[in-house]
């Protein structure tokens, strides 16, 4: 079950972002475990134009981890879109 204060958290100030963490979180986060739970909070702590750029994939992060995960964001991102 995802909590309230993560779900406020994966809203963002622009809507690209909205969409696409939203689109990770209902379909993937339940996925996750503990590791890369804690990874994607440390993702949410991005500030909105560099997560932009990693999700545009005009930028990578240093951590592999929070880079599988963009890549993942990207994946459900993609998924969603062609689903509708």
């Amino acid at each position: 079950m995802i909590d309230a204060r993560l779900r406020w958290r994966c809203r963002r100030g622009m809507r690209e972002l909205d969409v696409a963490l939203q689109c990770f979180l209902e379909a993937d986060y339940d996925h996750l475990d503990t590791d890369e739970r804690q990874t994607f909070a440390r993702l949410l702590d991005a500030q909105d134009p560099v997560l932009l750029d990693w999700l545009y994939g005009r930028g990578v992060p240093q951590d592999p981890g929070i880079a599988e995960l963009v890549e993942r964001i990207r994946s459900a991102a993609a998924n969603s879109t062609t689903a509708r």
